[in-house]
């Protein structure tokens, strides 16, 4: 963790629930990332673009979108947030290998289905529901059926 320390939710013992600042900092960043999300696909020109493109491309070529510039731009803004992202999981755990992105990606993707394709806020809530099922699934079936 690079950000050391931690504190204590609940009555003690058995049912303290531990979280650690960096957990915090991460849910902070991520709550503002998909805010800055949220409000850009919805409220601005551009936004309006992608949202024209992912529905149907040939008719936003034919309203005078540059539909290469809006794929492009998109790229972009998921290259971006897979780099917060990357950050983040780093100043988690401190290693990164390889193969660190692929139950990221099946987590998150499971959340996506979860809160609905084509949600943002969707998305994390369903990220937050799958995160509560596994703490649950982990206290119940015990730490080695967690992943």
């Amino acid at each position: 963790n690079l950000i050391p320390g931690n504190f204590a939710i609940g009555p003690g013992g058995a049912h303290e629930v531990l979280i650690s600042y960096m957990q915090i900092v991460v849910f902070v960043v991520t709550l503002v990332a998909m805010l800055g999300l949220t409000l850009f696909i919805s409220r601005s020109r551009l936004g309006r673009a992608c949202r024209a493109c992912a529905e149907d491309i040939k008719m936003a070529n034919l309203l005078g979108i540059n539909t290469n510039n809006i794929i492009a731009l998109t790229f972009v803004i998921g290259a971006a947030l897979a780099a917060i992202a990357a950050v983040l999981l780093s100043m988690q755990y401190g290693v990164i290998n390889p193969n660190a992105g692929f139950l990221v990606g099946l987590k998150a993707f499971t959340a996506a289905v979860l809160g609905g394709i084509g949600s943002i806020p969707g998305a994390m809530l369903g990220g937050l529901v799958l995160g509560v099922a596994e703490a649950f699934g982990a206290d119940i079936f015990g730490d080695q059926y967690k992943d």
